[in-house]
Parts: structure tokens; C-alpha cells; sequence
């Protein structure tokens, strides 16, 4: 999607470790000006920007909570003051709760959060991003494949990345005539310290043998379904939820 004539623009959100930072360092790599989103690992988000400046890439990191609308304005307005536009925008910000607690365990407050940052805070950047993306951009949401496996202590999280489906599929019909496709991304079992919070090691091996490929996703496994979801090869995908979790469903 890039050229040395006109450099693309990417926001990727929560990017200051784990898979966000992988995918911004991807894009990065693949020629991409790259937005490095966070909203309060400053320092780590600097040392995802020093990275890609040292491979030769462009890079800036902006602090932005994407549950706050106003945020979010201001990270696009950041994006456009340092780079020109933006063409790409990666959903990638969430949180999930680390006790993975069943429903009727669940609190008022986790539950508010986890809508406030995975369902809110997608909706506040597809909003910014439907009439700021160029031409023929792309957006990629992340959702869970939590949600084909339906596991206790998912309830509330899976149900914030069903909306995540919903929301991309539809706003992938919003968008005709604009040449920018919607997708997301449904990561299985991850290395990363969203994942590896809060579960003992018997529980990490387990779900790392679930999968046929019998071993835990890493980031730059994530990194790599999105970077051919903004790319050329991916132009007629659409609408669509791409399962990369090893074949665990």
C-alpha cells in the first residue's frame, strides 16, 4: 500500500507493548509512518518509536485513552499535524480482565471498563476514522477468538469483541464508494502480558497445546495477518473477522 512517493500513515492503538507494538513496528518496516499510540506507557511507547527511527523509520507517539472521544480527535489531529493524513487505522487497544471472573462474578466497574475501552473506545476511532481515512485506506479492529470458543470467564470480554464484529462488518457497508475495507483480526491464545496476566503456568500450557499447532501465537504471528490485511493482497477482503489462532477454532 506504500511508495517512496507517498508514504502512508497508520494510528495503530495501544501500542506500547505486545501485539500493538509488534504490528507498528510491521507497518513500520513496511514502509508506513507510524502513529504509536498509548495511554499511559509513555516511556515504553517511546522506546516502540526509537526502535522504528533506528530501522529507519518514521515514527511519533501520542498519548490518547481511546474511551475518551476528545482523545481520540486530538491523536487523528496529531496524526495529520506530523504526517499529512492518515490511511490506516488498527483497533488494536483493549483491555480484559485478569481474574477472569464468570458472569455473575463480574462488577460493575470491570464490566463498565472493559465496554468503556473495547467496545467505546473501537466505535470513538471508527468515528474519527470514517471521514478521515484517504481514499482507499484501510481499518483493521481486533476481536477474540474467545468468541467461537466460548470459554467460562470470557463472558463479558467476549461479548465486547462481538461488538467489535458487528461494528466492522457493518461499517464495511457504511463505507462504499470510499474504497476502504473494514476487518478484524481474532487472535487466539497470544504470548503477550494481556494474555499471560493472572493464569497460572499449568493454565498458559494447557491453552498452548489447544491449538494443532501446539504452541502460543506471539505477536509478530498477529502482526503479520494485519499487515496483509492493510496491504495490496488483501484489497478485496472485506467485512470480514479473520480467526489467527493456530486452527484452536
Amino acid at each position: 500500500m506504500t511508495s517512496s512517493q507517498t508514504p502512508q500513515v497508520a494510528i495503530v492503538t495501544g501500542a506500547s507493548r505486545g501485539i500493538g507494538a509488534a504490528i507498528a513496528q510491521r507497518l513500520a518496516q513496511d514502509g508506513y509512518s507510524v502513529v504509536v499510540n498509548y495511554a499511559g506507557r509513555s516511556a515504553e511507547a517511546q522506546t516502540v518509536v526509537k526502535a522504528i527511527e533506528a530501522g529507519g523509520g518514521k515514527a511519533i507517539a501520542v498519548q490518547a485513552d481511546v474511551a475518551d472521544s476528545a482523545a481520540v480527535k486530538s491523536m487523528f489531529d496529531a496524526a495529520v499535524k506530523a504526517f499529512g493524513r492518515v490511511d490506516v487505522l488498527v483497533n488494536n487497544a483493549g483491555i480484559m480482565p485478569s481474574g477472569l471472573p464468570q458472569l455473575g462474578d463480574t462488577d460493575d466497574a470491570t464490566f463498565d471498563r472493559l465496554f468503556a475501552v473495547n467496545v467505546k473506545g473501537t466505535f470513538n476511532a471508527l468515528r474519527e476514522a470514517a471521514t478521515r481515512l484517504e481514499h482507499g485506506g484501510r481499518i483493521v479492529n481486533f476481536s477474540t477468538s474467545v468468541v467461537g470458543l466460548a470459554l467460562p470467564g470470557y463472558a463479558v470480554y467476549a461479548a465486547t469483541k462481538s461488538a467489535v464484529e458487528t461494528f466492522t462488518n457493518i461499517m464495511a457497508k457504511e463505507l462504499r464508494g470510499k474504497n476502504i475495507t473494514v476487518n478484524a483480526i481474532a487472535p487466539g491464545p497470544t504470548a503477550t502480558a494481556l494474555f499471560l496476566d493472572g493464569k497460572t503456568p499449568e493454565m498458559i500450557e494447557r491453552m498452548a497445546k489447544m491449538a494443532p499447532l501446539e504452541r502460543l501465537g506471539t505477536p509478530e504471528d498477529i502482526a503479520s495477518a494485519v499487515a496483509f490485511l492493510v496491504g495490496r493482497d488483501a484489497a478485496w477482503v472485506n467485512g470480514q473477522t479473520l480467526r489467527a489462532n493456530g486452527g484452536l477454532v
